[in-house]
């Protein structure tokens, strides 16, 4: 392991040309390119593009469409929102439109699957 410290301390006193004719030294030894070698590796920093997304905590419920159900989902959205007669058919007949913002992800999946059971399609955000 001391050789390569050592090594890793030599190439980092190289100028960028001098560091460039070992590169293009190296190429002609082993054959290979440098530019190759980088498409291999994937672009530095490429490790967050590979990790998973941070999962969200607050989800706003999106009406997206009655699925011909109309009735039945003015009633599923009377039930979850408390909304009037007029508005929850307001709503419904505008969608898209949100239906509850900032929600949790269990209460948002239960608002979802109500809607869906009455014909009406949901989009999470």
């Amino acid at each position: 392991m001391a050789d390569i410290a050592k090594l890793v301390e030599d190439l980092s006193k190289l100028t960028v040309l001098e560091a460039a004719e070992l590169a293009k030294a190296l190429e002609e030894e082993w054959g290979v390119s440098a530019a190759a070698a980088v498409a291999v590796a994937g672009p530095a920093g490429g490790g967050d593009a590979a990790a998973p997304a941070e999962e969200k905590d607050e989800f706003d419920v999106i009406l997206t469409g009655d699925g011909g159900k109309k009735i039945q989902v003015i009633k599923e959205v009377r039930a979850i929102t408390g909304l009037g007669l007029t508005e929850a058919k307001g709503l419904v007949e505008g969608a898209p439109k949100p239906l509850k913002e900032g929600v949790n992800k269990a209460e948002a999946e239960e608002i979802k699957g109500k809607i869906e059971a009455a014909g009406g399609t949901v989009e999470l955000k």
